[in-house]
């Protein structure tokens, strides 16, 4: 075993035991309640919950992604620091009164919500089927992120991912969200540290960031250092859908929800923005890749790449090992809130009348399901799927946004069945175009290009616009 092998392994079962503990971590009398096990209590506070969003947002799979879209791509790759810039102060605006709402009335999930505000059993299972089906890809991606970190140790077959699987799957569903809310903090933490020494130190042993942006400029053909006309549109329209959708998804709307207080959240929404300063870090590494020389068969390889060939065995592993953990606490909050729009929304529509130490069991073996389906697809499918669904998950989750936006209106809300055709149309929409451009977010329109996920929003909002005026 090398020195880099036996590191990365510390680190994973060192913060796997993390996990472990949190079980005990701010133990209720019991976690037989879906808002202890799904929400950890409500009780996070300001500290917490800013690990923990960060965790859900800037992930292994960022890590691994955004300096591949920007090592292929050049400027167009860095969409992703507007988009967590103007999505702070949505979450400013909107995530606040989403949780008073949500703590009056018992919420645990985004499809609660569309029930308590519209009285709509239809529109309740939409927004819960939404939300489950673009979480599935998302935890794909994750286990995506810790492949690539466990193959740059040069380590084959499915087997540690496998033994990972199910290190994530035991302490999730023993201690709920307290695990990956204690582990997001390590988890941060290593991340930035690996950053750190890797923009510091090897752009230092490749002649500075003058040689590093001129190797760029040359070798990013056909994208650039600066966005070209045709790309400033889909530019735009991928930063401002990425961000309207972001807050959305149910593993991020988890976090807002397990939070103490309202004022937690506008707190984070002010604070969070340390992490775009960090992503733009993160991005950089993209262009270092083409300075080094790498020319991997696939771009997501090339941050684990910059790591093994410049780094020493040791810092090596635990800078492969922070990718690995940035996989495990989003998967796991993905996992929960899965399988707490499963349960809440569907099992227990199904079957009335369940007891919350009913439900909180059922959570607990949804969340093995989701976790299960997400590593079948990793082993089983070519990567590129699980990457083609997650195209389509920030457009699906779109569409719930007019259900959930518009039901924080005190008056002249919109009817259940308006914003539930609203969502039929938006998301046929979405997926028709998406089919219609091979699965590419964008749609070429006259030389440039719109995000699907915006061009599906505007036609859901026209449909409940129309309906709300005819139903006057």
């Amino acid at each position: 075993m090398t020195l880099a092998t036996a590191v990365f392994l510390a680190c994973l079962l060192g913060v796997s035991g993390l996990g472990f503990a949190a079980a005990r971590w701010r133990r209720p009398a019991s976690l037989d309640h879906l808002e202890e096990w799904g929400l950890g209590g409500r009780n996070f506070g300001a500290w917490i919950t800013w690990f923990l969003i960060g965790g859900d947002f800037y992930t292994a799979y960022t890590v691994i992604a955004v300096p591949a879209l920007v090592y292929a791509t050049g400027a167009f790759g860095f969409f992703a620091l507007p988009y967590a810039t103007i999505l702070y102060p949505i979450a400013y605006a909107v995530m606040p009164a989403l949780w008073r709402q949500a703590a009056e009335f018992g919420a645990v999930t985004a499809a609660d919500l569309a029930r308590i505000r519209h009285g709509h059993a239809g529109l309740e299972l939409a927004v819960a089927i939404t939300g489950i089906l673009a979480t599935m890809p998302y935890i794909a991606l994750q286990l995506v992120g810790m492949q690539a970190a466990i193959r740059a140790l040069g380590i084959a077959g499915d087997w540690p991912l496998i033994a990972a699987f199910l290190i994530l799957a035991i302490y999730t569903y023993s201690a709920g969200l307290r695990a990956p809310a204690l582990i997001a903090i390590v988890k941060d933490v290593m991340i930035w540290l690996a950053v750190a020494l890797a923009l510091s130190l090897v752009p230092l042993r490749l002649g500075g960031y003058a040689h590093v942006f001129a190797a760029a400029a040359a070798g990013l053909k056909p994208g650039g250092l600066l966005l070209k006309p045709g790309q400033m549109l889909p530019y735009a329209t991928l930063a401002l859908g990425s961000a309207l959708a972001a807050f959305f998804y149910p593993h991020t709307l988890t976090a807002v929800l397990a939070a103490r207080s309202d004022e937690t959240i506008r707190r984070n929404a002010i604070a969070l923005p340390f992490y775009s300063a960090i992503l733009g870090l993160i991005a950089l590494l993209g262009y270092v890749a083409h300075a080094a020389a790498l020319h991997p068969a696939n771009a997501n390889l090339v941050v684990p790449l910059l790591f093994t060939r410049y780094f020493s065995g040791g810092i090596a592993g635990f800078a492969l090992a922070a990718i690995a953990i940035g996989a495990l606490v989003p998967a796991a909050v993905m996992s929960i809130g899965a399988a707490n729009l499963y349960t809440r929304n569907i099992h227990a529509r199904l079957r009335p009348g369940l007891t919350p130490a009913a439900q909180a069991r059922i959570a607990r073996r949804a969340s093995l399901v989701v976790k299960l389906g997400a590593l079948m697809a990793i082993i089983l499918l070519p990567t590129r799927y699980a990457i083609d669904l997650q195209l389509l998950g920030g457009v699906a989750i779109l569409q719930t946004l007019p259900a959930l936006v518009l039901g924080l209106l005190p008056h002249a809300t919109p009817s259940g069945r308006v914003l539930l055709a609203g969502w039929a149309v938006g998301l046929a929409t979405g997926i028709g175009l998406a089919w219609a451009t091979a699965l590419s977010p964008v749609i070429p329109i006259a030389g440039t290009g719109l995000y699907i996920g915006l061009v599906a929003l505007a036609a859901n909002a026209i449909v409940v616009a129309s309906g709300r005026v005819a139903l006057a």
